[in-house]
């Protein structure tokens, strides 16, 4: 099945179709597959990263999104948009945070070609939500039919595998049933347990621990920075134009690669503004960094940072301490502060599992890597017991 094209596939009346982007889907229909508490899959965010030009086949990340219907009748011979799947088909490996460059020479290594691969994902966003978008009251018959036609897709476009990454757990014990291999990886959220004030979650922590932090705040108050927690239509273009020069400086200092650029924030700010939480930090009258977050029905997501290193305990401030303080203020459940950063478990910040699934196309690879992510799961597990162990929270 080629993009555009159409095909019956499980059973009755259920059909998939392919698509070049997620324009070509109405929002209200993309949006009540995807629900309205993850701002990641609604459809404002796929389209800002489209219409930016983050995400195209000039990237390396063409969409290939897979929408399936179910319901026809005469009024509507088409049917329903039942479930839709970002889908993406990659020439790389880059932006996706479930590192498989190992993979990719193992294929090489046995004179196979990698990519291109097909990737189930937020482009550029670790963050754990749906991946298979199925409204509520889709036909049970949707799921397999959409897993099914998945793997027929990627046979067609002869890619080597398929990769739903930071998926639900829910969606990676589904997959798994239908033979998809399954890998672990572990991200450090930060859980609101009723707290009334900053202060309040502070007292959970060990003496030693608590007092670290408190130090660390009152230098970035003692530095001359001022920081400005800006929601909604407080974010100007200024604003977004500053964060995203700070930005790039920092992605370029640290990584090399700014995946996002200056017309997918102004994007984002103009049809998600409601979603956005943006701290920006202030020097002598000069925006010098900021921390960009989106809001959640119940989390906040720590996404991305620019700024300085000359300024100590700044980062902290700005992406994890403040983000606690919204939380806090908002009743929201809990903050995820993104892909690594053990410094994230002192504070406060604890580990949990992130769940990718990967079907392969290639008997002989597959044995091979069932082999390695078994040895990989265990690791992984151990990892976590140990962070546990490691937490600064008084027992």
């Amino acid at each position: 099945m080629s993009a555009g094209d159409r095909g019956t596939v499980g059973a009755g009346d259920i059909s998939a179709d392919l698509l070049f982007g997620v324009g070509r889907v109405d929002a209200a229909d993309w949006d009540a597959c995807a629900g309205g508490g993850d701002p990641f899959t609604s459809h404002a965010f796929f389209l800002a990263l489209e219409n930016s030009g983050a995400v195209s086949g000039r990237t390396g990340w063409l969409p290939l999104h897979l929408g399936v219907r179910d319901r026809c009748c005469p009024a509507n011979p088409r049917g329903r948009l039942a479930a839709v799947v970002p889908l993406y088909l990659k020439s790389h490996s880059y932006g996706e945070y479930v590192f498989d460059q190992g993979w990719a020479e193992a294929y090489e290594r046995a004179g196979l070609q990698y990519y291109p691969k097909l990737q189930i994902a937020v482009p550029f966003t670790p963050v754990t939500g749906r991946r298979l978008l199925i409204r509520p009251d889709a036909d049970p018959a949707v799921l397999p039919a959409l897993v099914g036609t998945l793997e027929q897709v990627a046979r067609h476009q002869k890619v080597s595998s398929i990769h739903a990454t930071f998926c639900t757990e829910s969606e990676w014990r589904a997959l798994g049933e239908t033979g998809w291999l399954q890998r672990l990886g572990v991200q450090y959220h930060w859980t609101n347990r009723g707290y009334h004030s900053f202060d309040a979650f502070l007292e959970t922590l060990t003496a030693r621990k608590r007092k670290a932090i408190r130090k660390e705040r009152e230098a970035v108050a003692a530095s001359g920075v001022r920081l400005h927690t800006l929601v909604g239509a407080e974010i100007k273009g200024e604003h977004w134009d500053a964060f995203h020069r700070h930005y790039v400086d920092t992605t370029d200092r640290k990584w090399g690669l700014a995946y996002l650029n200056r017309e997918f924030f102004h994007l984002l700010g103009a049809a998600m503004a409601d979603r956005v939480m943006l701290v920006m930090a202030e020097q002598d009258g000069r925006w010098i960094g900021g921390a960009l977050n989106l809001i959640g029905d119940d989390a906040l997501y720590g996404r991305n940072w620019g700024g300085p290193q000359d300024i100590p305990f700044l980062h902290f401030e700005a992406c994890y301490y403040r983000a606690i303080d919204f939380a806090i203020a908002h009743g929201l459940k809990r903050v995820e502060a993104g892909a690594q950063g053990e410094h994230k478990l002192q504070r406060g910040y604890e580990p949990v599992f992130t769940y990718s699934a990967h079907w392969v196309r290639k008997c002989g690879v597959r044995e091979v890597l069932v082999q390695h992510l078994e040895q990989e799961c265990a690791a992984m597990v151990a990892l976590k017991a140990e962070l546990d162990a490691a937490l600064p929270y008084r027992a």
